[in-house]
């Protein structure tokens, strides 16, 4: 009998022991229920939400490395099937930056494709441009974009997945954020800190790569919980990018399983034919995010142009051995000299630089780029500074923007999707307080100049004597009609011009195409 009795009690503590959870399980066992159980939670079909938002954009700031600029406020309205995981956010969204102006749109996700019905950026792809009412489905960069971003914010849909997978929840050390520690679990993409006392899930984040700041970390840090028919949720998130914060979702309103009209979720049939599925790889998550904040995102699988309606990068001949970098959203400026080449602005990704600098090396055979001048310090324009640098260029920046460009330069780059890590910390970076000339043997010269202007602090104008053409970015562009009045950006570059006393007949842009001087000038009254 007493051996029978052991033998049972020794059976029972190794059945216990063999379904005691682990630490990661036990952490995402405990925030589900802090946040109202399991049971609870899984019975949310559907919610709905209304809140506001706020975000801004830290590499459009006036000053290198400055304060941020704030780009729009919005309104939105969220519903979610959970169960077809299908869901659609009415956006009405008020920008600040560049120009004021409001889009007023809605995105809808399933988890297949994802459309948006109106417009949503002043970088409308030809899609949007052909459909009547406007309309595109999303590039599937921005369709992976999206999704992970959606179930980062539906933290209890997270969650749920975490328990339904525990396999695929692994360990993970503390993560650190807003002066805390958090004990933490890795699943996927996403790395969940959680509070030590109350169980809940404190933040989410991402370890992602930024175009000028390297490898980053993207936090959405949660706060603000209500308790709505006993399911806790956060009604205020902030999202930080290497700890500063650049974007804040106040929830105003929650509801637990609403009636939806399923036609909510219906869009054209012409945007189901040819929607992209998500992508895969390395994505450049924090170029698809931002350039939404601002309102330029340009809705394509590669980020330099619309895929479905350009042709692609190309060089443009403007004058002898003076090469406009075209067919994209941005352009740069190529210019042979007798043993080198002098190249301008390095725009979006080190992906576009290696683009130039390949189609350099064909055309132009052992002639290396010697000199990269950037405009301004913009991430749109600048974002490839490394693709460049990597041949061994000096750098040529606006004056005040060396300790930005330094910091740039040093940041750590592991995950860069373009090129393999490298160290930049022997390259030339050159002030140009009025004015620098890059000459060869030959004479033939490009010439920076320091600008006044309204945009940005440290911005240069790039020009080329023997060509008689002048580049500039962003306070021009050059292509477009000009408007009935100069505005004080049109203005900036007519000064320039007059106090450098060159004599241009055109220019082309960072932007744009190229446009004859003089019109230009008339309309400042030069």
């Amino acid at each position: 009998m007493k051996r029978t009795l052991v033998l049972v009690t020794t059976l029972f503590l190794l059945s216990c022991a063999s379904q005691q959870l682990t630490r990661e399980q036990t952490l995402v066992s405990k925030a589900l229920d802090a946040m109202g159980g399991a049971d609870r939670i899984g019975a949310l079909q559907r919610v709905a939400a209304k809140g506001t938002q706020k975000q801004w954009e830290p590499e459009q700031s006036e000053v290198p490395g400055g304060e941020m600029r704030f780009a729009n406020e919005s309104s939105f309205e969220v519903v979610q099937d959970r169960k077809s995981r299908a869901s659609r956010t009415d956006i009405e969204r008020r920008f600040a930056y560049p120009t004021p102006r409001t889009f007023k749109f809605t995105e809808i996700l399933t988890p297949d494709a994802g459309y948006v019905l109106g417009v949503d950026s002043n970088g409308r792809n030809a899609q949007s441009m052909k459909m009547t009412p406007p309309a595109h489905s999303m590039s599937g960069a921005r369709l992976t974009a999206t999704q992970r971003e959606s179930l980062r914010g539906s933290v209890t849909a997270l969650l749920m997945q975490m328990q339904a997978n525990p396999q695929n929840v692994r360990p993970a050390l503390d993560l650190v954020a807003g002066g805390g520690s958090y004990p933490a679990v890795t699943y996927g993409p996403y790395m969940v800190g959680f509070d030590a006392k109350s169980g809940l899930p404190a933040l989410v984040r991402t370890l992602d790569y930024d175009n000028m700041w390297g490898d980053v970390t993207y936090d959405m840090m949660l706060s603000d919980w209500r308790d709505y028919g006993g399911v806790k949720v956060a009604m205020n998130r902030k999202y930080e990018l290497n700890g500063r914060l650049i974007q804040e979702t106040q929830l105003n309103s929650f509801e637990a399983n609403p009636t939806v009209d399923a036609a909510k979720f219906d869009v054209p049939a012409e945007l189901r034919t040819d929607a992209a599925k998500p992508a895969g790889g390395n994505l450049p998550y924090q170029w698809v995010l931002r350039r939404q904040f601002i309102g330029t995102y340009l809705d394509s699988d590669n980020v330099s142009y619309d895929s479905k309606g350009s042709q692609g990068l190309r060089l443009q001949e403007l004058a002898p051995g003076v090469f406009h970098v075209v067919g994209g959203s941005h352009n740069s400026l190529l210019v042979e000299m007798s043993d080198h080449l002098v190249m301008v602005d390095a725009p979006v990704s080190d992906g576009q630089s290696l683009w130039v600098v390949n189609q350099a090396s064909q055309r132009f055979p052992g002639k290396p780029i010697r000199w990269l001048v950037l405009t301004h310090h913009h991430m749109d324009h600048a974002g490839g500074v490394r693709g460049v640098l990597a041949q061994g260029a000096v750098l040529v920046v606006g004056q005040g923007a060396r300790q930005h460009y330094q910091r740039v330069l040093a940041a750590p780059m592991q995950r860069n999707p373009d090129m393999k890590p490298m160290d930049f910390s022997k390259v030339q970076i050159l002030e140009v307080p009025e004015s620098h000339v890059m000459s060869d043997s030959t004479g033939r010269q490009v010439i920076a100049y320091a600008m006044e202007n309204p945009h940005a602090k440290g911005m240069l104008m790039a020009y080329v004597p023997h060509a008689k053409l002048g580049f500039v970015t962003d306070i021009w562009t050059p292509g477009i009609p000009l408007p009935e009045k100069p505005n004080a950006g049109l203005a900036a570059v007519v000064n320039t011009v007059k106090r450098a006393g060159i004599q241009p007949e055109r220019f082309a842009g960072g932007h744009g195409s190229i446009a004859p001087y003089d019109g230009l000038a008339k309309l400042v009254g030069q």
